[in-house]
């Protein structure tokens, strides 16, 4: 945290109390940034400090505008609670879909292609519920909903993608950061396999530059990092308790590679550690150099 920002974290823990009623636009008039590359939001709230960290950003209207068709990514593919830190935290997905429609979203659609099963995955996420409160529209993937794309990438040339995501008007990525067996870390390039048909496991064998290749044909305009728990080992899968960390952290930005490798820090490795964000960074794809980024921080 720089100087300026101690400052206004200071100032506002110091008038919380006298502002309750108007906290979150007061928060966001001051850390409400047009040259902020990635926002570090942080706080007990799950739902408030996703806000925050996109107000940091200037705001969901900056991304959304009105009937906008909107997909929201979350990782949804484990048979998993969300204290286990195996899926993306629900609070976080439904604040995002909230948000959508508070700018003038259409529609949100919410999905993902578990690796579990979908209906269990779906439900003891905690995310079909969440999403649907919310407003969303919360769909099993389609299997006939396929399509082969033209990829002509470092090593995937073509490959099946789902076509309700390539005919979003808009795409937010909300992925989880933890651990993974072969990528090392799962965070928000990994998250588009969860839009990829076929035989996923296929691209294990040169699974970075598939990544990398897969993230330059879906272009998020929003990433957002949900790392209010993470899970620090025997990912992606989890299940003790033992290997989550509470961290109660949302980061959000527009760069995949820049974000990623800002996850990447929250376990100890820079963003270079991790093979497709430093051949995302090679390629031009993102930068991997967060001391070239404007990285404003927030605490709630």
């Amino acid at each position: 945290m720089n100087r300026r920002d101690f400052l206004k974290t200071t100032f506002i823990a110091g008038l919380g109390i006298s502002i309750h009623g108007s906290f979150d636009s007061f928060v966001r008039s001051l850390y409400a940034s047009d040259d902020a590359d990635i926002a570090v939001a942080r706080g007990q709230s799950p739902g408030r400090i996703t806000k925050a960290a996109i107000d940091a950003l200037g705001g969901m209207g900056k991304f959304i505008t009105k009937g906008d068709r909107v997909v929201v990514k979350p990782n949804i593919g484990w048979d998993r609670k969300p204290e286990q830190a195996a899926n993306t935290n629900p609070e976080v997905v439904a604040a995002i879909v909230s948000l959508c429609y508070e700018a003038g979203a259409g529609t949100v659609k919410v999905f993902d292609r578990p690796v579990s099963d979908p209906r269990r995955c779906y439900k003891q996420s905690g995310i079909a519920d969440a999403a649907s409160a919310a407003g969303a529209e919360v769909s099993f993937i389609d299997e006939r909903k396929f399509k082969k794309v033209a990829i002509d990438g470092l090593v995937l040339k073509d490959w099946p993608l789902y076509t309700e995501i390539l005919e979003a008007d808009k795409i937010i990525n909300v992925p989880i950061a933890k651990t993974h067996g072969l990528a090392m870390l799962t965070l928000g390039m990994k998250n588009w396999m969860g839009v990829m048909g076929g035989w996923r496991s296929r691209i294990h064998q040169s699974l970075d530059e598939s990544l990398v290749d897969v993230s330059r044909v879906i272009k998020p305009t929003l990433i957002v990092l949900d790392a209010v728990r993470i899970l620090t080992a025997n990912g992606p899968q989890g299940g003790s308790l033992d290997d989550v960390r509470e961290l109660n952290m949302v980061i959000a930005g527009t760069d995949q590679v820049a974000v990623d490798a800002y996850g990447a820090t929250l376990f100890g490795l820079r963003g270079s550690d991790l093979g497709y964000v430093r051949i995302g960074h090679q390629s031009g794809l993102g930068t991997m150099d967060l001391s070239k980024l404007v990285i404003r921080n927030v605490v709630l």
